[in-house]
């Protein structure tokens, strides 16, 4: 009779509350989801599709070049991380979790590779002569790492490395939404935004946002 009286009892909350007793639907399985990004990358899917992104940009970024006005002065953002910049060594290492001091002293290190299809979008915009700016999530305090990482792959001829204050209050899609409106406002023409999260994209001033393959993580 009481366990009868608790179920009533429970069931009369539950619709007080707009709640159902059915059981909720078991997300994918953590373990299963690792294993599933792991073959992407493994598979060179993932490899494809960021040389799939980048064919775009490079098409456009040419094109564009093609039309430069004389009074403008035409600018590429790139973002560093699983955009110019791979961590995915640091990432299987620590199983895709993350851990503040190891990760600095990754970033302080230096020695991430190059995104190979980014660095076709570099190229292509720095023979067309589009400046290259860099707008990274990482503190100020990751300059020097970051600085001699983009130099060791190649990718020390750009204009800024606009790193987020440390200890900043603003969210990374805002920092980075101001940091182009900014140099928009000092005349830059930013044609191009390539980035792999969405809060790299969003916001506008951009001519045109190119969109990379991110599994592994999602910043807001």
């Amino acid at each position: 009779m009481l366990n009868r009286n608790l179920r009533r009892v429970c069931l009369l909350v539950a619709v007080s509350f707009g709640l159902s007793l059915a059981a909720a639907q078991e997300p994918l399985n953590l373990s299963v989801a690792k294993a599933a990004v792991i073959r992407y990358v493994e598979s060179g899917e993932y490899d494809r599709d960021l040389a799939l992104v980048a064919e775009r940009a490079c098409t456009w970024i040419e094109e564009r070049a093609a039309e430069q006005k004389p009074a403008e002065r035409l600018g590429l953002v790139l973002d560093i991380d699983e955009t110019a910049l791979s961590n995915l060594g640091h990432m299987r290492e620590m199983d895709f979790g993350y851990v503040p001091a190891l990760w600095d002293q990754w970033v302080a290190e230096g020695n991430a590779p190059a995104i190979m299809a980014v660095g076709k979008i570099y190229q292509a915009a720095r023979q067309s002569n589009v400046t290259v700016f860099f707008i990274t999530g990482r503190k100020v305090s990751d300059r020097p790492g970051t600085e001699k990482n983009l130099a060791a792959v190649g990718m020390s001829d750009y204009q800024q490395l606009l790193c987020k204050p440390n200890g900043s209050l603003l969210d990374t899609r805002s920092f980075k939404t101001r940091m182009r409106q900014n140099l928009e406002a000092e005349g830059w023409t930013l044609i191009a935004n390539v980035g792999d999260q969405d809060s790299d994209l969003s916001g506008g001033a951009a001519e045109r946002t190119f969109k990379l393959p991110n599994p592994f993580y999602m910043i807001q």
